[in-house]
């Protein structure tokens, strides 16, 4: 029989807010109506929130990657590219740490920067539509969650209007999301034209124009803002003239436009990229980022829970609810309130197994 263990007395985050002082149990991998527990776990004082999604991570020391996730909250990590497919399936059967799921290879321009990574595979530079379209089926026959393309303005660094726009189509024909990497607002122009599902990042060289922000809301494109990647890029670029208020102030129309924000970071650990925001850790930063940004903390939780659950048809979580999957994360204190408050870890639970 699965153990039954019921968190005790801890008030929960629904979405909105939190629940009075209540009795959650897990039982097995899921969270369950009230049984007789074989462990009781103190809540009071404490408030249990889904387990966080962190929208935007990278994969590269492996299993370390999950662990450090894991032991921040962060159970569900969705990975913006990884390769190769051996490594990704890898890290796919990995347990006791963050779910990825992920884009495995993305698409880049052939005079961008991720193209000239050491190390970028060759099957990722695209040049033509019909190069994207066949790209698409690769990740498709490599079971890829979602499709990532890196938008740049235009060429000779990215990829065409008409390239990007092939990827896009060949991906929806699938039934996969698309996420696009653009960091300057020309390349938030090409990939809102493409009609891509997910932006992440957000632009440096100015704020977003208006334009841009209505269509966004128009089409439902959602956007992963990497708040602190962006303010380590700035910081380490300013002599570019990349600024981060461009990002953060993006960030409050957005939301002001009500446009769908997610919690993502770009946490990584390559030696080759501009930054390193750190897995687990840089989850916390970016929640008080964006709440500096305007966002109340109830929203930026829930950019970090059911909205990035929704987003993704990540069906099975987001929500502390029965039948759902038992990735949990208990905290001291209220992040409602306080949003420095979930840095205070106190448990975290993936699939119904307690991280130690």
């Amino acid at each position: 029989m699965a153990t039954v263990t019921a968190i005790d007395d801890v008030r929960v985050f629904t979405g909105d807010g939190l629940s009075e002082p209540r009795r959650v149990c897990l039982k097995g991998e899921r969270i369950t109506a009230e049984e007789p527990p074989d462990v009781v776990v103190d809540g009071a004082g404490k408030v249990l929130l889904p387990g966080l999604v962190d929208a935007h991570v990278h994969t590269v020391r492996g299993r370390a990657d999950l662990l450090d996730l894991a032991r921040w909250g962060v159970t569900t990590g969705l990975d913006m590219g990884t390769w190769p497919s051996s490594f990704v399936a890898e890290m796919r059967r990995q347990t006791g740490g963050a779910q990825i799921f992920t884009a495995t290879t993305p698409a880049a321009g052939a005079g961008g920067g991720h193209a000239k990574m050491p190390g970028f595979p060759a099957e990722g530079v695209i040049t033509t539509p019909d190069e994207g379209r066949a790209f698409v089926e690769r990740r498709v026959a490599e079971g890829a969650d979602f499709i990532k393309i890196i938008t740049e303005a235009a060429p000779p660094e990215g990829m065409d209007q008409a390239t990007v726009n092939a990827i896009v189509a060949a991906a929806h024909g699938h039934g996969l999301l698309v996420v696009a990497h653009s960091v300057t607002t020309g390349a938030f122009r090409v990939a809102v034209e493409a009609g891509v599902d997910v932006s992440t990042h957000a632009p440096l060289d100015a704020v977003l124009d208006d334009d841009t922000v209505r269509r966004m809301h128009e089409l439902g494109v959602v956007s992963s803002p990497t708040l602190v990647m962006m303010r380590g890029v700035a910081e380490l670029r300013a002599a570019a003239g990349l600024r981060y208020e461009h990002a953060r102030d993006t960030v409050a129309k957005l939301r002001e436009a009500g446009v769908r924000l997610l919690v993502g970071t770009d946490a990584n650990a390559s030696a080759v990229g501009p930054f390193a925001p750190k897995h687990g850790e840089s989850m916390h930063d970016e929640l008080a980022l964006l709440v500096e940004a305007g966002l109340t903390p109830v929203e930026a939780l829930r950019g970090a829970t059911s909205l990035a659950a929704l987003t993704f048809g990540l069906d099975d979580r987001g929500v502390v609810e029965p039948g759902k999957r038992a990735d949990l994360l208990l905290v001291d204190g209220d992040p409602t309130g306080d949003i420095t408050a979930a840095r205070a870890v106190a448990g975290v639970w993936i699939a119904g197994e307690r991280v130690r």
